[in-house]
């Protein structure tokens, strides 16, 4: 009873906090879209670099401190980085300044929640527990694209962005009555290593498979989050609520995709999984690529957010499968440096991509690029399993 009522608690702050992410995503995208689409991409940079930068850092926090109380700490201090913004929209090197403040709590948060899950739901039921996790998230983005839409048309950018410091402070209140909590022992470990989750996640075939190959799918795709603004707005010809309502196509379909994997109970479903999704997240890009109307927009968007949902519980469940313990806070920031590492370099790239071709070519070089990285990865994910599963390979543990 104390892991359900934790989890829901969890999950509904999770879904409070992406509420208001998604809220202030979208105002802070609109809002620097005619100022230049190197503005946007600079945005969307600062809220990825500390993740790359700060992830041995993060996760050697995790892995020595209460999971619980570290994860409220880092939530305030993302609350008041995005609050000040509000008062600064006119000073967009202090906007970018902010977001990156933001972006290192948050790359505390994420290794931290991910590394609490299977204390609240237990280690059986984690998987599930990710997809409650994921689930809460989606809602909560999807009500931010739509709703937030609304409200930031009605009140303007600055309040928007109050709104999203105070879903922090809302997410943190929530977890002070959480019980669950995740105390690293550090056992065998005088001084836990930094890189040690790094070169775990280097040594072990399956993980390294489905993260590089997740990883490469991520900096294909990543380019149209800084294509989308332009592409709603010079290719549908649509305002913040057409890019609110294609958005939630992709919210809708993570949700789909959440309970799809929700399901997975084996390493080698899991990480087939990962490969799959990359696949057919490609093909969900491919469409409004091929198809330029809001209608056929809308439709891919959901095929790309099933696909995402899949990867959003199945990167989670594949670092749990395969990782001790003690170590499990540097694996998901090493995986987490990994993976968004990927989407920096696609947002970067897409940045200057904007600068020389249409939106729409973005699109589909970016779709393109998720199928081929998929077809790699699932290549690859299969060589490993096979000989994990042949005679020379039976030593190794899938923990």
């Amino acid at each position: 009873m104390t892991a359900r009522r934790d989890l829901t608690l969890t999950a509904a702050g999770a879904a409070v906090s992406e509420f208001g992410n998604a809220l202030s995503l979208l105002v802070l995208l609109f809002w620097a879209t005619p100022i230049s689409s190197l503005l946007v991409a600079a945005l969307l940079i600062a809220q990825l670099l500390p993740f790359v930068l700060g992830a041995p850092l993060a996760g050697a926090l995790v892995d020595r401190l209460p999971n619980r109380r570290l994860l409220i700490v880092a939530l305030l201090f993302q609350g008041v980085a995005i609050a000040a913004i509000a008062p600064l929209m006119g000073h967009p090197a202090f906007v970018v300044a902010l977001v990156l403040l933001s972006g290192c709590g948050r790359a505390v948060a994420q290794p931290c929640i991910s590394a609490l899950v299977p204390h609240i739901a237990g280690e059986e039921e984690a998987t599930r527990g990710y997809a409650w996790l994921s689930t809460g998230r989606s809602l909560g983005s999807m009500a931010g694209v739509t709703g937030g839409a609304v409200l930031a048309g009605i009140f303007g950018h600055p309040v928007a962005l109050l709104v999203d410091g105070g879903t922090f402070l809302a997410y943190a209140a929530l977890l002070a009555f959480v019980r669950t909590e995740r105390r690293p022992s550090g056992t065998g470990e005088v001084r836990p290593s930094a890189l040690a989750g790094v070169r775990h996640v280097r040594r072990d075939p399956v993980l390294f498979a489905a993260v590089i190959g997740l990883a490469f799918c991520v900096g294909a795709v990543v380019v149209i989050n800084v294509a989308d603004p332009a592409f709603v707005r010079y290719v549908l010809h649509g305002d913040e609520f057409v890019l609110g309502a294609v958005q939630a196509c992709w919210m809708t379909g993570i949700l789909v995709g959440n309970r799809l994997a929700a399901r997975l109970g084996t390493i080698s479903a899991v990480a087939y999984a990962i490969a799959v999704a990359a696949i057919t997240t490609g093909i969900g890009v491919l469409v409004p690529a091929t198809l330029p109307f809001v209608v056929p927009a809308g439709i891919g968007w959901v095929v790309g957010g099933v696909s995402n949902g899949v990867h959003n519980v199945a990167l989670n469940a594949v670092v749990r499968m395969r990782t001790p313990e003690e170590m499990r806070g540097r694996a998901f920031a090493a995986v987490g440096s990994a993976v968004i590492g990927a989407n920096l370099l696609g947002t970067a790239a897409a940045g200057g991509l904007l600068l020389v071709v249409a939106p729409r070519t973005v699109f589909a070089l970016g779709g393109a690029g998720s199928v081929l990285a998929g077809v790699v990865c699932l290549a690859f994910v299969h060589r490993a399993l096979k000989r994990e599963e042949s005679p020379a390979g039976a030593g190794l543990s899938s923990h």
